[in-house]
């Protein structure tokens, strides 16, 4: 490129000095002019041809030119070939990437920040019923009427995922994730979770039936076992401490069995929108002097901070049964002269019972498995407080029917305090604190 510089300053010397000898040798100006006019209309033929060049739809080869010209023109196509090879690539790396996500079972679906379709796969035209033809630049909440998905798309929070049935048929169950990019940018994924929710009511539907049919065997067993009780002499010492145990094992059975019916009720029937409004104060009350009376050989000291105002607007049974719950884990797991706090605090995020203890504490590594079914930490303690396993899930389920969650806060040797955060709307009226 220098070099070719250097000639058309040469060439352009050249020309000017020609044509000042002569303008000395013909003693007029109009040499230099006319050779100046002819260097600019040659100049500009070159610039009209390399605009033509420029402007053409289909590529072509550039024009021939010498000197400077000629340099720029193959420094150009030189430009061109590597931007034509660079988008020859692009468009090979989208066309496979379009075609590893049309290949995809799962939906995949993109819009902008104002909610309109940009793109989506094959597995979305199927289960959405999105049309390529119609439906490009169309608000996804259009065609996706369902009100928990406008709720969910205008909420913003998609920490937990969102299953609702597919658009174009009611029997197919889709679960939602929303991922945010760029500037307000949106990528949903769908994925068909048809056949786990099947499985998953084969599951509840089993464990319902199992837990109602052994309920009739059970009460005939234990009145068997009353009876027995009631008429084997004392002196068979034997005979009456094995009956004893077979005792405790089916109260310890029947109240299994209880356990199960009402998660299955909790998970099966809808909750109760309705609700009723349930004095906090006078539940919790009572729960506690049950709680002393239960642990009275351990010496608790069980304190209560709940204002004798407070209200919750929510379903009494369910209510009852996660509060005691929650309690009678505290009394099981809490050494002897332990000390168990209950209270019910408000703020503008609702109402909230926390039940704290003092005892061994949990691992943090357990707390997420804390509310399965049968989970425990520790198996060595479970003939120790002859518990169903069941109860934090029962917690779980109550508090979701009652739009709020279950928080679990614990560290070995440092005790544990679970949490049961209500919304606002389920708190009735604004208790003040009091002195317990």
């Amino acid at each position: 490129m220098r070099a070719s510089l250097a000639k058309e300053v040469n060439r352009i010397l050249i020309l000017v000095a020609a044509s000042l000898l002569l303008c000395l040798l013909w003693r007029t100006i109009w040499p230099l002019i006319a050779g100046l006019g002819l260097y600019i209309i040659w100049s500009t033929r070159q610039l009209f041809a390399l605009y033509t060049w420029l402007v053409r739809e289909e590529h072509t080869d550039p024009p021939d030119a010498a000197g400077l010209w000629g340099e720029f023109y193959t420094r150009l196509e030189h430009l061109f070939r590597q931007e034509r090879r660079a988008q020859d690539n692009l468009q090979g790396i989208i066309q496979r990437a379009q075609e590893s996500v049309n290949a995809l079972e799962d939906v995949v679906v993109m819009i902008d920040q104002h909610g309109h379709l940009e793109y989506w796969n094959h597995a979305a035209q199927k289960h959405l019923g999105l049309r390529p033809d119609k439906d490009l630049g169309q608000p996804l909440t259009n065609l996706i009427r369902h009100p928990r998905f406008t709720h969910y798309l205008a909420k913003g929070r998609f920490n937990e995922p969102l299953e609702i049935p597919a658009p174009v048929d009611d029997n197919r169950i889709l679960q939602f994730r929303i991922t945010e990019f760029g500037e307000g940018d949106q990528l949903i994924l769908a994925r068909d979770m048809t056949r786990l929710h099947h499985l998953e009511e084969m599951r509840k539907d089993f464990v319902a039936n199992v837990s109602h049919e052994l309920k009739t065997p059970l009460t005939v067993l234990k009145g068997y076992l009353e009876t027995l009780l009631d008429t084997v002499p004392e002196e068979q010492t034997r005979l009456r401490r094995a009956l004893h145990h077979m005792d405790t094992q089916s109260h310890r059975m029947e109240a299994l069995v209880n356990d199960l019916l009402l998660l299955s009720r909790l998970e099966n029937t809808k909750a109760d929108n309705t609700g009723q409004t349930v004095a906090v104060h006078g539940m919790l009350h009572r729960m506690r002097e049950n709680a002393l009376a239960l642990a009275r050989e351990k010496d608790h000291e069980i304190t209560l901070a709940v204002p004798e105002d407070a209200r919750l607007v929510a379903n009494p049974a369910e209510l009852e049964s996660a509060f005691g719950n929650l309690i009678t884990n505290a009394v099981k797991y809490t050494p002897a002269q332990g000390h168990i706090h209950i209270e019910w605090r408000q703020d503008d995020q609702g109402g909230h019972l926390s039940v704290s203890d003092d005892g061994p504490g949990i691992d943090p590594q357990h707390i997420p498995r804390l509310t399965e079914r049968f989970y425990r930490p520790d198996n060595s303690r479970v003939t120790q407080t002859g518990g169903t396993g069941l109860g934090l899930a029962i917690v779980k389920h109550v508090m979701l029917r009652h739009d709020g969650k279950l928080e679990i806060q614990s560290a070995l040797g440092k005790g544990s305090t679970f949490t049961c955060h209500f919304p606002p709307a389920r708190v009735a009226g604004k208790p003040a604190m009091t002195n317990p």
